[in-house]
C-alpha cells in the first residue's frame, strides 16, 4: 500500500473513531441519524478496502456511492421518516429501500463471504413470497411498502436494536482493542504468559494458553488471535520439538477462548446486553467462571499430551527478565484498570469507561518496553490503531446489519414463533432434547457464519423455546453463544484450525483431531451451565458459584485427562464416569 493510500485509510479510520467517540459524549442523537452514519462510515472499508480485483473495485465504487447516498438521505430526512411509521411513500423511497438492502447484503458478502447474506436473502424472499407457502409455515402477507419500509426506514430492521449495539458499544470496545494492539500490550501479554508458565512442563504450550486468553479478551476474534499470538508461540513450540499438529491445535483452541473471555467476548456480550436486558457487568460476571474453566480444561489437556510427547518448557534465556515483564504488563494493566474502575467503582456505563480506557491506552502509545520515545514509531502506531479500528468496526457493522435483516423478517412474518413451536414439539416439551436440537442448529449455522451472527440467529428462534422450558434468559443465551463457537475447532468448517494448520504447514484434519480433544470444555461447559445454574451466578451468589466452578473444574480435569492421557483403559473409563457425575450431578 502506498503512503498516500495509507494516509487516506488512516484518516477514514480516524473519522470512524471520532464519530463513535462523539456519540458517547454528545448526548442523545436520533437513531435514524447515528445508525445510517455508522453504515456510511463502514462502506469504504467493505466496498473498497477489501476489493481484490479491478471489477470488484469498480462495482464497490458504484454500490458504495449508492449506499452512501441512501444513508445520507435517511439522515437528512430522519424527522419526516419517523412520522411514516415504517411505510414507504412513493417510488423514490422504494428505490432507496431496495438500494439499502442490496448494499448491506453485498457489504456482508465482501466482509465475510456468501453464507450470511445468502441466509438473509432467503429470509427476504420468505418475507416477500411466504404468503404462498402452504401449511403453518406460510404467513398472511405484508404490503410491499410496509415490509420494506419496516426494514429500512424504521427501527424494526436495519436500524434496530442490534445495530444500536454495534454503534454505541461494540465500536467503542473495538477502538479500545485497536489502541492496545497498536502499542506494547501484545508484548506485555506474551511476557506475562512466558514468566508465569514458561518454565513449566509443556511451558511453551501453556504460554500460548495464557497469552491467547489475555489477547483474546481484547481482540474477540479467534482468527485474529491465532494470527497474532500464533506468530510467536507456534515457531517456539516447533523449535522445542512439539508435533506440528499438536502445536497448531494448542494455538487454535487457546485462541478460540478469546470469544468467551470477558471483557469483550467478541461482540457477543454487547448483543446479549440488548437481547436479555441484563447489565453488561452482570454478563461479564456470569461469563467469567465458565471462561476460566475452559482454559483450565485446555491446560489439563496439555498436561495429558505432555505424557505422550516430550513437551519442554522455555529455556531460561528465552524467558523475559522480571523488569521487562513489569514494564510491558503496564501497557495493558493500566488501560484495563481504568476500564474496570470506571465500570465497577465509578459506576460509569461500559462505553464511557471504555472511552477513558482508550485515552489511557493512547497516552501509552509513544512509549515502548524500554521506556524510549520515538515520533516516527508513535505515528506508525496511531496509523495502525486508526486503520485497525476502522476495518474491524466496518466488518462487525456488516455482520450486524445483515443479521438485522433476518431478525427483522422473523419479527414481521412471525416465523420465529413458528420455529420456536417446532423446537418445542420436536423435543416433546423436554428441556434436554430441546438443548441438543439447539446445539446442533448452532453448530451447523456456526459453520457458515461468524460466531456473533450464528448466536443472534439461533437465539432469536431457539431462545424463546428454551426459556419457555424453564431456563433463565441469560442461561439460555450463554448456552447458545458457547455452542455457536463450536465451529472454530469442529470440522468440517473450523476457521481457527485452518489458520493454525496453515501456519505450521500441517494437515488440518490432524490438527482438528487434537483441537477437539484439547477443547473438550467447549462441548461440555455449556451443558454443565444448564445442570449447574449456580455457575453463572457469580454476581448474585458468589459462594455457590465458586463451589459449582470447583466441582465442574474437577469434572473437566477428570474427563480431559481420561480422553488424552496415555493411561490404562479401565482407569480412563473410571475417570470419565467420575467426571460426568461431577459435571452434571447438581450440588
Amino acid at each position: 500500500m502506498t503512503p498516500t493510500a495509507r494516509l487516506i485509510w488512516s484518516v477514514l479510520g480516524a473519522a470512524s473513531i471520532a464519530f463513535h467517540l462523539w456519540l458517547i459524549f454528545s448526548g442523545l442523537v436520533p437513531n435514524l441519524v447515528s445508525r445510517p452514519l455508522h453504515m456510511a462510515l463502514a462502506l469504504p472499508w467493505t466496498m473498497l478496502f477489501v476489493a481484490r480485483s479491478r471489477a470488484e473495485l469498480i462495482s464497490g465504487v458504484v454500490l458504495g456511492a449508492a449506499g452512501l447516498a441512501a444513508c445520507l438521505w435517511l439522515v437528512v430526512n430522519a424527522d419526516a421518516l419517523s412520522d411514516q411509521y415504517g411505510f414507504l411513500d412513493g417510488d423514490f423511497q422504494l428505490v432507496v429501500a431496495v438500494t439499502l438492502l442490496v448494499v448491506v447484503l453485498e457489504m456482508a458478502r465482501r466482509a465475510i463471504g456468501w453464507p450470511l447474506p445468502l441466509v438473509a436473502s432467503l429470509a427476504l424472499l420468505y418475507g416477500l413470497f411466504g404468503e404462498w407457502v402452504p401449511g403453518e409455515f406460510g404467513h398472511p402477507g405484508t404490503p410491499l411498502n410496509s415490509f420494506l419500509g419496516t426494514l429500512t426506514i424504521a427501527e424494526g430492521g436495519l436500524w434496530g436494536s442490534l445495530t444500536a449495539v454495534s454503534v454505541n458499544i461494540v465500536a467503542i470496545f473495538v477502538i479500545f482493542g485497536a489502541v492496545l494492539n497498536a502499542g506494547e500490550a501484545g508484548q506485555g501479554f506474551m511476557n506475562v504468559a512466558a514468566a508465569a508458565a514458561g518454565r513449566l512442563r509443556a511451558g511453551a504450550a501453556k504460554v500460548s494458553v495464557i497469552s491467547s486468553a489475555l489477547f483474546g479478551s481484547i481482540s474477540g476474534s479467534a482468527s485474529a488471535n491465532v494470527a497474532s499470538t500464533g506468530a510467536i508461540t507456534l515457531p517456539t513450540m516447533l523449535k522445542l520439538g512439539y508435533p506440528r499438529s499438536l502445536a497448531a491445535a494448542v494455538e487454535a483452541v487457546a485462541s478460540s477462548g478469546g470469544q468467551i473471555m470477558p471483557p469483550l467476548m467478541g461482540a457477543g456480550a454487547f448483543v446479549m446486553v440488548e437481547l436479555t436486558g441484563t447489565p453488561y457487568t452482570s454478563i461479564m460476571a456470569a461469563a467469567l467462571l465458565p471462561a476460566i474453566l475452559y482454559f483450565l480444561a485446555v491446560w489439563v489437556g496439555i498436561d495429558g499430551f505432555s505424557l505422550r510427547h516430550d513437551l519442554r518448557g522455555l529455556a531460561a534465556d528465552a524467558r523475559p527478565a522480571t523488569r521487562d515483564v513489569l514494564i510491558t504488563s503496564a501497557f495493558f494493566l493500566v488501560p484495563f484498570s481504568v476500564l474496570l474502575w470506571g465500570m465497577f467503582a465509578a459506576g460509569y456505563t461500559p462505553q464511557y469507561a471504555a472511552c477513558l480506557a482508550i485515552l489511557a491506552g493512547a497516552m501509552l502509545l509513544p512509549v515502548d518496553g524500554r521506556l524510549s520515545f520515538d515520533w516516527g514509531r508513535t505515528l506508525e502506531r496511531v496509523e495502525q490503531a486508526c486503520m485497525g479500528a476502522g476495518k474491524q468496526i466496518a466488518t462487525i457493522a456488516s455482520i450486524i446489519l445483515c443479521a438485522s435483516i433476518i431478525i427483522g423478517v422473523l419479527g414481521i412474518t412471525g416465523l420465529g414463533v413458528k420455529i420456536t413451536s417446532l423446537i418445542l414439539s420436536g423435543s416433546g416439551g423436554a428441556l434436554w432434547p430441546a438443548l441438543l436440537l439447539t446445539a446442533l442448529a448452532c453448530l451447523v449455522l456456526g459453520m457458515e457464519v461468524p460466531t456473533t451472527a450464528a448466536y443472534v440467529i439461533c437465539v432469536s428462534v431457539a431462545g424463546p423455546a428454551l426459556t419457555e422450558l424453564g431456563l433463565a434468559p441469560l442461561q439460555a443465551h450463554l448456552f447458545v453463544f458457547w455452542f455457536a463457537l463450536l465451529s472454530t475447532i469442529t470440522p468440517p468448517v473450523c476457521g481457527a484450525v485452518f489458520i493454525a494448520a496453515g501456519m505450521v504447514e500441517e494437515n488440518w484434519l490432524k490438527v482438528a483431531g487434537h483441537a477437539m480433544a484439547l477443547g473438550i470444555g467447549l462441548y461440555l461447559i455449556p451443558l454443565a451451565m444448564i445442570a449447574n445454574p449456580d455457575l453463572i451466578a457469580l454476581a448474585t451468589d458468589p459462594v455457590w458459584a465458586i463451589l459449582a466452578a470447583v466441582k465442574i473444574g474437577l469434572g473437566l480435569t477428570a474427563v480431559s485427562f481420561a480422553v488424552i492421557a496415555p493411561r490404562r483403559l479401565l482407569l480412563r473409563a473410571g475417570l470419565l464416569v467420575v467426571g460426568a457425575l461431577l459435571l452434571f450431578w447438581p450440588l
